[in-house]
Protein backbone atom coordinates (compact mmCIF):
# COMPACT_ATOMS: atom_id res chain seq x y z
CA UNK A 1 0.00 0.00 0.00
CA UNK A 2 3.09 2.40 0.26
CA UNK A 3 4.48 1.68 -2.59
CA UNK A 4 1.04 2.74 -4.21
CA UNK A 5 0.65 5.92 -2.23
CA UNK A 6 4.27 6.65 -2.95
CA UNK A 7 3.40 6.14 -6.79
CA UNK A 8 0.73 7.91 -6.96
CA UNK A 9 1.99 10.94 -4.68
CA UNK A 10 5.16 11.02 -7.54
CA UNK A 11 2.96 10.81 -10.35
CA UNK A 12 0.85 14.04 -9.06
CA UNK A 13 3.85 16.21 -8.34
CA UNK A 14 5.06 15.60 -11.72
CA UNK A 15 2.42 15.92 -13.86
CA UNK A 16 2.19 19.69 -11.43
CA UNK A 17 5.25 20.06 -12.26
CA UNK A 18 4.89 19.75 -16.26
CA UNK A 19 1.94 21.68 -15.77
CA UNK A 20 3.72 24.43 -14.51
CA UNK A 21 6.46 24.80 -17.07
CA UNK A 22 3.65 24.87 -19.95
CA UNK A 23 3.84 28.47 -20.58
CA UNK A 24 3.14 28.31 -24.05
CA UNK A 25 0.17 30.07 -25.65
CA UNK A 26 -2.93 29.04 -27.32
CA UNK A 27 -3.44 30.86 -30.50
CA UNK A 28 -6.69 32.60 -29.61
CA UNK A 29 -4.50 33.41 -26.38
CA UNK A 30 -2.31 35.16 -29.10
CA UNK A 31 -4.95 37.04 -31.30
CA UNK A 32 -6.69 38.53 -27.54
CA UNK A 33 -2.75 39.97 -27.08
CA UNK A 34 -2.68 40.68 -31.09
CA UNK A 35 -6.29 42.85 -30.86
CA UNK A 36 -5.24 44.24 -27.26
CA UNK A 37 -2.12 45.88 -28.64
CA UNK A 38 -3.70 47.54 -31.29
CA UNK A 39 -6.33 48.94 -29.60
CA UNK A 40 -3.83 49.94 -27.23
CA UNK A 41 -1.84 51.48 -29.81
CA UNK A 42 -4.74 53.40 -31.26
CA UNK A 43 -5.96 54.65 -27.98
CA UNK A 44 -2.49 55.76 -27.12
CA UNK A 45 -2.09 57.60 -29.77
CA UNK A 46 -5.67 59.62 -30.70
CA UNK A 47 -6.38 57.86 -33.59
CA UNK A 48 -9.47 58.25 -34.96
CA UNK A 49 -11.15 55.17 -36.54
CA UNK A 50 -13.01 55.36 -39.79
CA UNK A 51 -15.30 53.51 -41.77
CA UNK A 52 -14.94 52.32 -45.23
CA UNK A 53 -17.78 53.96 -46.57
CA UNK A 54 -16.67 57.38 -44.58
CA UNK A 55 -13.58 56.78 -46.29
CA UNK A 56 -15.21 56.12 -49.61
CA UNK A 57 -17.71 59.45 -48.69
CA UNK A 58 -14.13 61.87 -48.14
CA UNK A 59 -12.83 60.63 -52.20
CA UNK A 60 -10.65 58.06 -50.02
CA UNK A 61 -9.01 60.30 -48.42
CA UNK A 62 -8.19 60.52 -44.00
CA UNK A 63 -6.97 63.06 -42.07
CA UNK A 64 -4.79 63.77 -39.86
CA UNK A 65 -4.81 61.25 -37.22
CA UNK A 66 -8.11 59.31 -39.03
CA UNK A 67 -7.43 55.71 -40.00
CA UNK A 68 -9.86 53.71 -42.52
CA UNK A 69 -10.07 50.29 -40.97
CA UNK A 70 -10.21 48.39 -44.30
CA UNK A 71 -11.85 44.85 -45.16
CA UNK A 72 -8.23 43.24 -44.77
CA UNK A 73 -8.24 44.55 -41.18
CA UNK A 74 -5.44 46.80 -42.31
CA UNK A 75 -5.59 50.45 -40.68
CA UNK A 76 -4.79 53.29 -43.04
CA UNK A 77 -3.95 56.31 -43.30
CA UNK A 78 -2.90 58.53 -46.15
CA UNK A 79 -0.88 61.48 -45.61
CA UNK A 80 -0.10 62.12 -49.00
CA UNK A 81 -1.36 60.94 -51.80
CA UNK A 82 1.49 61.27 -54.08
CA UNK A 83 1.64 62.33 -57.70
CA UNK A 84 -1.41 64.49 -58.37
CA UNK A 85 -1.27 63.11 -62.21
CA UNK A 86 -3.91 59.74 -62.28
CA UNK A 87 -2.21 57.70 -64.77
CA UNK A 88 0.36 57.72 -61.76
CA UNK A 89 -0.61 54.57 -60.16
CA UNK A 90 0.96 51.20 -59.88
CA UNK A 91 0.69 48.81 -62.80
CA UNK A 92 1.36 44.88 -63.14
CA UNK A 93 5.05 44.55 -63.11
CA UNK A 94 5.81 47.73 -61.99
CA UNK A 95 9.06 47.72 -60.03
CA UNK A 96 7.73 50.00 -56.22
CA UNK A 97 10.89 51.58 -54.01
CA UNK A 98 9.77 51.67 -50.34
CA UNK A 99 11.27 53.61 -47.52
CA UNK A 100 9.24 52.85 -44.49
CA UNK A 101 9.56 52.50 -40.70
CA UNK A 102 9.05 49.01 -38.85
CA UNK A 103 7.46 49.43 -35.52
CA UNK A 104 6.22 46.56 -33.20
CA UNK A 105 2.97 47.04 -31.29
CA UNK A 106 3.39 44.12 -28.81
CA UNK A 107 7.21 44.73 -27.87
CA UNK A 108 6.72 48.74 -28.41
CA UNK A 109 9.79 49.44 -29.69
CA UNK A 110 11.07 50.22 -33.44
CA UNK A 111 12.20 46.85 -35.49
CA UNK A 112 13.59 48.02 -38.58
CA UNK A 113 13.95 51.34 -40.59
CA UNK A 114 15.76 52.23 -44.29
CA UNK A 115 14.23 55.83 -44.09
CA UNK A 116 17.68 57.23 -43.50
CA UNK A 117 19.78 54.51 -45.22
CA UNK A 118 21.51 54.41 -48.82
CA UNK A 119 19.52 51.08 -49.83
CA UNK A 120 15.64 51.26 -50.59
CA UNK A 121 13.54 47.88 -50.55
CA UNK A 122 12.02 47.14 -53.84
CA UNK A 123 9.36 45.03 -54.83
CA UNK A 124 8.22 43.32 -57.80
CA UNK A 125 4.42 44.02 -57.63
CA UNK A 126 1.99 41.32 -59.72
CA UNK A 127 -1.42 40.79 -60.56
CA UNK A 128 -2.96 37.51 -61.71
CA UNK A 129 -6.49 37.08 -62.20
CA UNK A 130 -6.77 35.34 -58.36
CA UNK A 131 -4.03 37.18 -56.11
CA UNK A 132 -1.97 40.60 -56.00
CA UNK A 133 1.33 39.86 -54.60
CA UNK A 134 5.22 41.80 -54.13
CA UNK A 135 7.85 39.86 -54.36
CA UNK A 136 11.46 41.90 -52.93
CA UNK A 137 14.08 42.23 -56.01
CA UNK A 138 16.71 43.42 -53.38
CA UNK A 139 18.58 41.46 -51.17
CA UNK A 140 19.93 44.39 -49.21
CA UNK A 141 16.64 45.54 -48.93
CA UNK A 142 16.17 45.77 -44.74
CA UNK A 143 13.05 43.20 -44.86
CA UNK A 144 14.47 40.58 -47.25
CA UNK A 145 17.91 40.67 -44.87
CA UNK A 146 16.19 40.85 -41.66
CA UNK A 147 12.99 38.29 -42.28
CA UNK A 148 14.80 36.27 -44.72
CA UNK A 149 11.92 36.16 -47.46
CA UNK A 150 11.27 37.81 -51.05
CA UNK A 151 7.43 37.65 -50.33
CA UNK A 152 5.91 41.10 -49.52
CA UNK A 153 3.58 41.85 -46.32
CA UNK A 154 0.18 41.94 -47.78
CA UNK A 155 -0.51 44.87 -45.80
CA UNK A 156 1.68 46.59 -47.39
CA UNK A 157 -0.24 46.18 -51.01
CA UNK A 158 -3.30 47.21 -49.46
CA UNK A 159 -2.33 51.21 -50.38
CA UNK A 160 -1.60 50.88 -53.84
CA UNK A 161 -5.43 50.93 -54.81
CA UNK A 162 -6.14 54.36 -53.25
CA UNK A 163 -2.42 56.12 -53.93
CA UNK A 164 -0.05 57.14 -56.29
CA UNK A 165 3.70 57.55 -57.08
CA UNK A 166 5.77 59.11 -53.63
CA UNK A 167 2.87 58.62 -51.74
CA UNK A 168 3.01 58.68 -47.75
CA UNK A 169 1.34 56.57 -45.74
CA UNK A 170 0.83 55.17 -42.34
CA UNK A 171 -0.63 50.99 -41.33
CA UNK A 172 -1.72 49.22 -38.45
CA UNK A 173 -1.23 45.97 -39.80
CA UNK A 174 -2.19 42.99 -37.76
CA UNK A 175 -0.32 39.72 -38.66
CA UNK A 176 -2.85 38.00 -40.72
CA UNK A 177 -1.70 40.10 -43.27
CA UNK A 178 1.76 40.74 -42.39
CA UNK A 179 5.47 39.31 -43.35
CA UNK A 180 6.19 35.71 -42.47
CA UNK A 181 7.60 36.29 -39.10
CA UNK A 182 4.15 38.35 -38.09
CA UNK A 183 1.93 35.52 -38.97
CA UNK A 184 3.95 32.90 -37.38
CA UNK A 185 4.38 34.97 -34.15
CA UNK A 186 0.89 36.32 -34.19
CA UNK A 187 2.46 39.57 -33.81
CA UNK A 188 1.06 43.33 -35.34
CA UNK A 189 3.29 46.22 -36.75
CA UNK A 190 2.88 49.90 -37.27
CA UNK A 191 4.15 50.81 -40.12
CA UNK A 192 5.22 54.81 -41.82
CA UNK A 193 5.77 54.19 -45.31
CA UNK A 194 7.09 57.64 -46.56
CA UNK A 195 7.45 56.72 -50.05
CA UNK A 196 5.67 54.12 -52.58
CA UNK A 197 7.81 55.41 -55.63
CA UNK A 198 6.83 54.00 -58.87
CA UNK A 199 9.54 52.62 -61.21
Amino acid sequence: MKKLTLFLFTLFALSLAFQACDNTKTYAEMREEEDAAIADFINEHGIKVISQSEFHAQNDSTAENEYVQLASGVYMNIVDKGSKNPADTVKPNDIVLVRFMEYSLLDKDTTLSNINAVDVDEFLYQVTSSSITGIFTNRNGYMWSYYGTSAVPAGWLVPLSYVRDRAHVRLIVPSKMGHQTAMQYVYPYYYDIRKYQIY
